[in-house]
């Protein structure tokens, strides 16, 4: 076996163990760490593709903004286990049974899919370059960028009011 197959092998069991763990885990907090591990697993399978860019934008973007906003929003609802409505043990046991059906089929499905052997169409573009995916992103794709950042400043402002406390009138 090879370096590189041995190592997506390993990323791969972390990304799946910690996105397993992200959705059985019950303390908030705890989901959010195996998050942001699973987020790093992800950021090494693209570091395996030769996309740095998109590794490293993967880490700062979902790795530090989306967790922290995560993180701020789990804080803000100051969840406790005296709140915590408790589900009963055939809701999660439903769901361990639901997930292994599904990998199950994903296994099956990967196991009995074909290599494509071909050739491989060269365009000549190397869009691993930032100033090639500059253009791109900044000709091609303005409008929905444009969009994505509009919805972006309403879901803050948003989190921003929802999270005022209202003033008492004396």
């Amino acid at each position: 076996m090879s370096t590189v197959l041995i190592i997506f092998y390993i990323l791969s069991a972390i990304t799946l163990s910690t996105a397993f763990l992200t959705i059985y885990s019950r303390r908030p907090i705890h989901s959010a760490i195996y998050l942001v591990l699973c987020f790093f697993s992800i950021a090494g399978h693209y570091l395996l593709f030769n996309a740095q860019f998109l590794a490293l934008v993967h880490i700062i973007v979902y790795s530090g903004a989306i967790m922290i906003l995560f993180l701020f929003t789990i804080m803000l609802m100051n969840l406790n286990n005296e709140d915590e409505v408790h589900k009963p043990r055939i809701t999660r046991l439903g769901a361990i049974i639901v997930f292994i059906l599904i990998s199950i089929i994903m296994i099956s499905v990967f196991i009995n899919s074909r290599t494509f052997m071909g050739e491989y169409d060269d365009t000549g573009v190397d869009y691993q370059s930032i100033k090639v995916l500059g253009k791109v992103l900044l000709n091609e794709y303005m409008v929905p960028f444009e969009f994505a950042s509009i919805l972006l400043l309403v879901a803050m402002m948003g989190t921003v009011l929802l999270s005022k406390k209202e003033k008492s009138g004396k």
